[in-house]
């Protein structure tokens, strides 16, 4: 276009040559062509700032300020302060509307540069540069006009000189008229360079592609921030989120609790001890099954109204068997199912001790959970004339829940492969509790649950002593009397 539009001006054309080129039609294609790029920048430009969510033309903090993003998060955090730092829905709020500022921010940013670098080099084309460039192409032609007018008439004063009498004055006045040739040409000159650097403006017009590398750039730095919030709001929800006690792993559940017994052990104990003790078949009768399932979603919450629960020891004995049964390791571990098999086959004699043996190489947790569930099946066994849970009783229905060896298939065909092994296993221990376990065991060990006292079926639970034989520990080889162990048996 540049070269077209100056043609006229190329060196080496004559006057004449220049004069009857002033407006070819090339020229008038140039002026449409140009003013189509005029529309179409004018249009761009009007789109492209009603995608823009700050005020055209406003400085950085007042852009900041009345961009959604900046409501958005003032609101998020003015909520979360209301309700405060003790509501997981108030943390998030906070949390979530300091990220929503960041990308405020980033937003903010991006529109001043998309504003400096794209918007104001498109307005300025529209507006000024090509509106400049038709003008000068006007100038440009009449100045070529007026050189060609004004050298025509030089060269006919020119030729006069020749064939004319009074030379002087046709000198002087060819003089006169080549001065108005060379003005008419520095005229043109002058246009010609101005229009030059014109052209040189619109040649350089504003880069689209930066309006892409603008937005990658944008889009790339708000997805740092993202990804360096989303850590944070992960975390924070985890920490506030209860998740599943069932079928979660103790030492996870624990960790995650910050308890000493699982949550579905003590508050099924808790329940059972208040309502449950005198109730035959305890962990024999099924329970109903949408009341289990009510108790079991109730204690995944980790709420501690469970008063609904407290008339149906058999759905609460269940929910127990279930936790249980559900662990991805049993109480007892894989690790040691091949120790605990072998104690049960020792001699009656020597049973105890080999099962001590054993008990006392449990991890930590385990042991902890397992004496707190064994004083307790102690204590349900001295009811058994009552409820008819004597420790066979017991260690048949809850013992497949305590131990099975870690193979492919059902837990019922575990159960069922293992149960006598399970049997000569749990029943011992929960004859002896006091042996294997010596130490007393504060039942409400979380002080959660504040139980009603009702005037049946209490008969201050939490205050026994279900040691039957000698306690003696193992340390010096010396279990209980081989006699008692056999009148046990």
């Amino acid at each position: 276009i540049k070269k077209a539009f100056l043609k006229p001006l190329a060196l080496g054309h004559s006057p004449v040559a220049v004069a009857t080129e002033t407006l070819p039609m090339s020229h008038v294609l140039i002026e449409r062509r140009m003013e189509l790029v005029r529309v179409v920048s004018h249009n761009t430009h009007k789109r492209m700032v009603s995608c823009l969510q700050g005020h055209i033309g406003a400085d950085a903090e007042k852009r900041h300020k009345k961009l959604p993003l900046t409501t958005l998060s003032q609101a998020m955090v003015e909520g979360g302060n209301q309700l405060g730092e003790d509501s997981l829905m108030g943390k998030m709020m906070e949390v979530c509307g300091e990220a929503e500022n960041r990308l405020a921010s980033e937003l903010m940013l991006h529109e001043l540069q998309i504003e400096k670098e794209v918007l104001d080099p498109l307005s300025q084309l529209a507006e000024v540069d090509i509106p400049n460039i038709l003008k000068q192409r006007k100038q440009l032609a009449k100045l070529v006009l007026d050189y060609d007018s004004a050298r025509a008439r030089w060269l006919q004063a020119t030729k006069s000189i020749i064939s004319g009498t009074n030379t002087q004055a046709l000198t002087a006045k060819a003089d006169l008229l080549k001065e108005e040739v060379d003005e008419a040409m520095n005229k043109v000159e002058l246009c010609k360079v101005t229009s030059i650097r014109i052209f040189d403006l619109y040649i350089l017009h504003p880069n689209l592609l930066l309006q892409w590398e603008a937005q990658a750039d944008y889009h790339r730095k708000s997805l740092t921030v993202l990804e360096s919030v989303l850590p944070a709001i992960q975390a924070q929800q985890d920490s506030w989120t209860e998740k599943p006690a069932f079928g979660t792993g103790l030492d996870e559940h624990l960790k995650r609790s910050g308890r000493e017994i699982a949550l579905p052990l003590e508050a099924c104990v808790m329940m059972l001890l208040e309502t449950g003790m005198k109730e035959e078949g305890l962990f024999r009768i099924a329970a109903g099954a949408s009341k289990l399932k009510k108790l079991k979603a109730a204690l995944d919450c980790s709420t501690s109204q469970l008063e609904e629960f407290y008339s149906d020891p058999h759905a609460v004995a269940g929910a127990l068997k279930s936790y249980l049964r559900e662990l991805p390791e049993p109480l007892m571990t894989y690790h040691l199912y091949d120790e605990w098999i072998q104690a049960s086959r020792q001699d009656p004699d020597k049973r105890l001790q080999a099962l001590w043996v054993v008990c006392d190489q449990l991890p930590k947790n385990n042991k902890t959970n397992l004496r707190y569930l064994v004083k307790f099946l102690a204590r349900l066994a001295q009811d058994s004339e009552v409820n008819k849970m004597t420790p066979s009783n017991i260690s048949i229905v809850l013992g497949p829940n305590l131990l099975w060896a870690k193979t492919e298939g059902s837990l019922a065909e575990m159960a069922a492969a293992t149960s006598v092994h399970v049997v000569a296993i749990v029943e011992p221990i929960i004859q002896h509790a006091d042996w294997f376990f010596p130490d007393d065991v504060e039942f409400n060990v979380s002080g959660m649950f504040a139980m009603p006292t009702p005037a049946s079926n209490h008969n201050n639970h939490l205050d026994y002593d279900c040691g039957t034989i000698e306690k003696k520990r193992p340390g010096s080889m010396v279990g209980p009397e081989s006699d008692s162990v056999r009148k046990d048996k």
